[in-house]
């Protein structure tokens, strides 16, 4: 666990940069500091480490007030990881990975078994162990930023916009490792974000930071979302906040109907009496869907993955409402394709029917803010 104790930072010219802080990051979560530029989240971020001193108050360390150790000593047993990996140039993969463990007193052999190990469970083949930084592409950069920092299994983790340097599909890629690591190892880590969308998906908490270094709400992400604190949270959150709070919701076992299909390298000349309106669901032969053929771009020969529009979301079903209503918005028949946990067909639903399941959820929720007034009124 990590404390703020009524913890500020000021600099000599007047700024404050964080003021008076009071938050605890649980051990085994996730706590994201969020807000605009200059909202003080990475200087609250390196206070934990002391790469910034604090001028008042105190961060805990479990029991263990940090200012009493030395830096040196506090940084042994925390990991940190930032923006654009801060590898060594001229180090080995293997040996940037090696750094912490070969500090803490380990020989070389050791130190290099375990980089392996860690190197492997960032997802990086151990082909990569032998290459420098230059040599990797900006995702494989970051993975080994995280495995160094994994190096001498820390019970804290300090991550400081460690995904925003790559593009959009490799960060969700990273996001993903990074939770399924965090699911298996589960160690205390503080996240530093710009981005509100990477918060709500990664944080177990978020912290949503104003500027001047005040900390505005502190909530779980579907609280958040669904309860932002004043108008200042609610605009950095978005408008489309309850959207995305979607994402928190469960579908339920939604009504889908069966859905008619071709075999993907059947012949296309005789889809047309399958297709509805237009469309048909093209799967393989495990019956797992690969995309959606028109009747307008079908003519003869086989159907190849050429000839189909992928542009539809799969959703599991019992999976959230968000991905059930992207499901059917996304699809180009106007059907959202509902698969099982191996992601086989199901069937299909329309943006109709997971409307009418979110406006329930909305009806109950309305009933339930109801009845405690309803109670009183009642005993008045």
């Amino acid at each position: 666990m990590i404390r703020f104790e009524s913890v500020s930072k000021r600099y000599p010219d007047g700024t404050v940069a964080v003021d008076e802080l009071d938050i605890i990051a649980p051990s085994a979560q996730i706590t994201v500091f969020v807000g605009p530029s200059g909202c003080g989240k990475t200087t609250s971020l390196r206070m934990i480490n002391r790469m910034i001193e604090p001028t008042s108050g105190k961060i805990w360390l479990d029991d263990q007030d940090t200012g009493t150790l030395s830096p040196a000593q506090l940084r042994r047993g925390i990991g940190y990881v930032i923006q654009h990996a801060g590898l060594f140039p001229h180090r080995t993969v293997l040996d940037n990975v090696a750094t912490v463990p070969l500090l803490l007193g380990q020989n070389r052999r050791e130190a290099r078994g375990r980089a392996m190990e860690v190197l492997e469970r960032v997802g990086l083949d151990s082909k990569f162990a032998k290459r420098y930084p230059g040599q990797l592409s900006g995702g494989q950069q970051q993975r080994v930023g995280v495995a160094r920092a994994l190096a001498a299994d820390p019970p804290v983790m300090l991550m400081d916009e460690p995904f925003s340097a790559v593009d959009p599909v490799v960060r969700a890629q990273l996001q993903d490792e990074f939770l399924r690591l965090q699911g298996d190892l589960g160690k205390t880590i503080v996240f530093v974000t710009h981005d509100i969308d990477e918060a709500v998906k990664l944080g177990d908490q978020i912290a949503v930071m104003r500027t001047g270094g005040k900390l505005a709400q502190l909530a779980s992400p579907v609280e958040l979302l669904n309860r932002p604190a004043d108008a200042f949270v609610a605009g950095f959150v978005g408008r489309d906040r309850g959207y995305r709070a979607l994402g928190f919701e469960p579908s339920g076992e939604l009504p889908t109907r069966s859905e008619p299909t071709v075999l993907l390298g059947s012949e296309a000349g005789g889809v047309g009496s399958t297709a509805q309106d237009g469309w048909v669901l093209v799967v393989d032969d495990t019956n797992t869907p690969q995309g959606w053929l028109s009747l307008a771009t079908a003519s003869t020969g086989q159907i190849t993955p050429e000839l189909l529009h992928r542009g539809g979301t799969l959703a599991t079903q019992g999976g959230s409402l968000r991905a059930a209503l992207d499901a059917a918005l996304s699809s180009p028949s106007g059907r959202g394709v509902i698969v099982d946990e191996d992601g086989r067909l199901l069937g299909s639903v329309t943006a109709a029917q997971v409307v009418e399941r979110i406006e329930a959820l909305a009806a109950s929720r309305r009933n339930a803010a109801a009845a405690p007034s309803s109670a009183a009124e009642a005993a008045g």
